[in-house]
């Protein structure tokens, strides 16, 4: 690891009169990083994938910014509250079960102890070439030098928003829910505070890998906000993956539901470990539209979500294994009993 200098931020004025850009923002990188969790940055600082000068530990933020919040009018989450504390919270589990499995099923306890929702949002992909700096063929992490993955080992990468610069799939689970569930991005900076919705948050890799996200210099995410609606207590979160603890998705699905007797009036679908960014699935929803849900209609709602699917050798499989993981889905949404 490189020598950084490491700092508090001393309160919540102090991120409106602007914090340091991170990686991921639109602009080009600077040599400073916030801190919340640390479960990603300092791995990839260990790993000499992320080399900053400074490090900003918001952590002194929390008192203001770890509220769970659930009321009629949906839930509220702040961008420090622990993974570990929203997945066994009581209300969360209840009335938006989708949010609290994503979470629970994410990495490990000790890491869902440490880790910050905001953190996890914005963590950066698994993509073995992006994570080993001998590689130099890696535009996330050296924009212009080429995508090792696309003839190299890529069975766990995307197949659905890649470009012929990058295929590197997104990490995480928590954010298919939040997309899901029409979440709202709470967001903080030297221009004052705005709101966006959460599935403009992350940005398709196109021609541009290195920028994931919109969020402008100086910014950072304040909380999140998931507006209550028919669908949320039928909600499920499935997660496949090579072993059953501790692993990254091979292929995940988000659903919530509404539903009258077994006909759908609306189906929300989110998809992971196969996507560039979080996934909505607004094919395979109009598919399900008005149709009776059961295993035919799944299938023909798994078949459209993946009809773009582009594959590369060694992740063939994942278009069949997406399309079972949400047909699985769905139909376990469709068995909860809701009280």
């Amino acid at each position: 690891m490189r020598p950084f200098s490491y700092e508090r931020v001393p309160d919540q004025a102090a991120v409106r009169r602007g914090v340091p850009q991170s990686a991921t923002s639109r602009a080009a990188p600077v040599p400073t990083m916030l801190l919340a969790g640390g479960t990603t940055l300092l791995d990839l600082m260990k790993l000499d994938v992320l080399r900053p000068e400074r490090v900003l530990d918001i952590n002194t933020l929390a008192p203001k910014l770890s509220a769970i919040e659930a009321d009629a009018q949906g839930l509220r989450l702040g961008a420090l509250a622990r993974m570990a504390a929203v997945a066994d919270d009581a209300a969360v589990r209840r009335e938006f079960p989708v949010v609290a499995e994503s979470l629970m099923l994410a990495a490990s306890g000790q890491i869902r102890n440490m880790a910050s929702l905001g953190g996890n949002v914005l963590q950066r992909t698994r993509c073995s070439y992006f994570r080993d700096v001998s590689y130099a063929a890696c535009n996330k992490r050296n924009p212009g030098s080429g995508c090792a993955a696309l003839d190299g080992y890529n069975r766990l990468h995307a197949v659905l928003g890649t470009s012929e610069q990058c295929i590197a799939s997104y990490p995480g689970d928590f954010a298919q829910a939040l997309i899901a569930l029409d979440a709202v991005v709470e967001i903080e900076g030297p221009q004052g505070a705005r709101r966006i919705p959460f599935a403009e948050l992350h940005r398709q890799p196109g021609d541009r890998p290195d920028v994931e996200t919109t969020l402008n210099p100086g910014e950072m995410i304040a909380g999140f906000a998931i507006p209550a609606g028919p669908w949320a207590r039928r909600s499920r979160y499935v997660k496949v993956r090579d072993r059953e603890s501790y692993a990254f998705a091979a292929a995940s699905a988000a659903v919530a539901l509404d539903l009258d007797g077994d006909k759908v009036r609306q189906a929300r679908i989110a998809l992971g470990g196969v996507a560039t960014v979080p996934w909505r699935a607004t094919a395979a929803e109009a598919a399900l539209a008005g149709q009776v849900l059961d295993e035919a209609s799944a299938e023909r709602a798994a078949e459209a979500a993946f009809r773009d699917a582009k594959t590369h050798g060694e992740n063939d499989y994942k278009p069949e294994l997406g399309r079972r993981t949400l047909v699985r889905a769905l139909l376990e949404a469709k068995r909860m009993e809701i009280a």
